[in-house]
This record gives structure tokens, sequence and C-alpha cells, in this order.
């Protein structure tokens, strides 16, 4: 596996301003950019890649709705670097208008557990007061969170932490982090 799957915390940025598509910068603890994700401007269906360096030189995932438009959308999170599907992402459509809500599914499509945002009341408060409430969302597997996912407040630039603990991580990084800059892709245009 590379080396940049191999800590526990990161953190993500979204490029301040970028005229077509997303840029993320993926951080290590020390600072050091370890991954470069680019989301594409004007597809129909999310196509979001990983890479280990900002020039693209290789690249490492690749995260891809299943359909063109879908409100209970499925996204595909694949190892680029032997073509092997690592999991999935299944947004819950309904549930996530109150509060966001994903199912985190293994290479077989089988549920492993999920990505929920924090309070209902702070849900609501983002929704319809202000986005100036910074997201937090545990992906929790077998009733134990795996991977906090918590906004940092700043309202220009979008940050995230990804920690997955102090222990070994009950899911693969590569997932966590994907499912990470997922977050920041989909849900973070709502603020």
């Amino acid at each position: 596996m590379h080396p940049a799957f191999q800590h526990n915390h990161y953190l993500l940025k979204r490029q301040f301003f970028k005229l077509l598509g997303s840029n993320f910068r993926i951080f290590d603890p020390n600072g050091q950019l370890v991954l470069f994700s680019h989301q594409k401007a004007f597809k129909l269906r999310e196509d979001i890649r990983i890479y280990g360096d900002e020039a693209k030189s290789q690249e490492l995932l690749s995260i891809k709705a299943r359909q063109i438009i879908d409100w209970s959308a499925a996204y595909d999170v694949v190892d680029a670097t032997n073509g092997e599907k690592v999991g999935a992402f299944k947004r819950k459509g309904w549930t996530s208008i109150v509060r966001d809500k994903w199912i985190v599914m293994d290479k077989e499509d089988r549920e492993l557990g999920f990505i929920e945002e924090d309070q209902m009341v702070l849900a609501l408060v983002r929704r319809f007061l202000t986005n100036l409430v910074p997201q937090n969302y545990d992906l929790v597997v077998n009733g134990q969170k795996a991977v906090d996912l918590k906004q940092r407040f700043n309202p220009f630039v979008y940050h995230m932490d990804i920690d997955f603990g102090a222990q070994q991580p009950l899911i693969d990084r590569r997932l966590g982090i994907a499912g990470g800059i997922l977050l920041a892709a989909v849900e973070g245009r709502q603020g």
C-alpha cells in the first residue's frame, strides 16, 4: 500500500478559489502534502481522482458515481494502482435532507457501517440559519467510531480533520480518506 495511507491523522484543505472543478490537498500530521485530489467540473457523474502529488504523476484512488443524477447516489472507491474496488458509499437520500447520512460498504457492497452528521439540532442550524457552524461526521463500523471527520471553523477555506484514532484503524484508511474527500466535495458545497 502507498505510504500516504499509513497515518492515523490527516488534514484536508479545499482550494479557496478554483474556477473549474475542485482541488483538495491532504496533509500528514507533520504538515507534509501526501495526497492531492481533483474533482472534475461539468461532469454529469461525479468523478474525483486522488493522486500522490500535485503533479498528478501517480493516480492512487478514484471515486465515481454509479449513475448520472441520483438522490441516493452510490460512489465506488477504486484503487487506481491495481484496479481493485476498495469499497463504496451510498447516500441516504431522504434521510439526508435533515441530517447527512451515508452507508459505507465493502468491495462486495456489503454494509460495513455508516457516516452520519453529528447532532440533528446543529444540522438544522447549518441548513436553515447559518453555514458558519462547522460540520462534524462520525464514520461508524460495528457500533464503534472508526473515523472522526471534523470540519474546522473557517468562513473562507474548507478544512477537515480526518482522525482514525490512536489504535489500528477499524476501516481501510483509503476508504476513510475517500469518505472525507467525498463529504468535502458533495456535502461541503452546501456551505
